[in-house]
């Protein structure tokens, strides 16, 4: 799966789609996602551990991939089978595993998504989006969420939010080309202390691949 499909999954917290017209902002589901973005960004790191399920209902296409993901400040490491990315808040890396390429860039610092800015996945509901809590089981809440502007390409967000830790526990991505994109979160982990080198591509550890920089 290419990098920029992954970055998009990412924003999956906070990308809220389907635009209607008499839906308001809920408060309870907005009091609900305070509380997951302040456990979030008060933590040293978000680390995730998921199973990433990909239904292409246009192509008949399903697929199912294991992924990790260590979110700190505006750093992070995503870790798939066919791509690992590591960005330490000014250099982006993205290592195809296939092609043994890594590609260096730097994105623009007046860019808020997610390879910029990562943290934004936890406080973009609050600006441009409506939001609503659709059940509120004993164990979680499923909330969805939507944008303000009626041309998005994407159909709906769906977020389950375990109630016990106010972690994320299920992320369904629905777009208009047919896509669904489906994050199944095995572990949510807010107490791991990364070292800055966790956010750094190490050629030594990934000798003889071609490294090309855009820089």
């Amino acid at each position: 799966m290419e990098i920029m499909k992954i970055r998009i999954i990412l924003l999956l917290p906070v990308l809220f789609i389907t635009f209607i017209a008499s839906g308001q902002t809920d408060p309870a589901a907005v009091k609900v996602l305070d509380k997951f973005s302040s456990n979030a960004l008060g933590a040293p790191s978000v680390s995730m551990k998921f199973i990433l399920v990909t239904d292409d209902l246009a192509e008949n296409r399903h697929d199912t991939t294991n992924g990790s993901v260590i979110i700190s400040k505006d750093r992070y490491k995503l870790d798939l089978k066919d791509n690992i990315a590591w960005f330490n808040g000014d250099i982006s890396w993205s290592y195809l595993v296939a092609e043994k390429e890594v590609t260096i860039t730097r994105p623009d610092n007046k860019d808020d998504s997610f390879q910029n800015k990562p943290s934004e996945i936890f406080t973009m509901y609050k600006k441009g989006f409506k939001t609503r809590l659709i059940e509120e089981k004993p164990d979680s809440w499923l909330i969805d969420l939507y944008p303000e502007e009626p041309d998005s390409d994407l159909t709906r967000v769906r977020l389950t939010i375990g109630k016990t830790l106010t972690d994320l526990k299920r992320m369904e991505y629905k777009r208009n080309d047919g896509v669904v994109l489906t994050i199944l979160v095995k572990e949510y982990n807010l107490k791991f202390k990364p070292e800055q080198e966790t956010f750094i591509f190490n050629p030594e550890k990934y000798k003889g691949v071609e490294i090309i920089d855009m820089r």
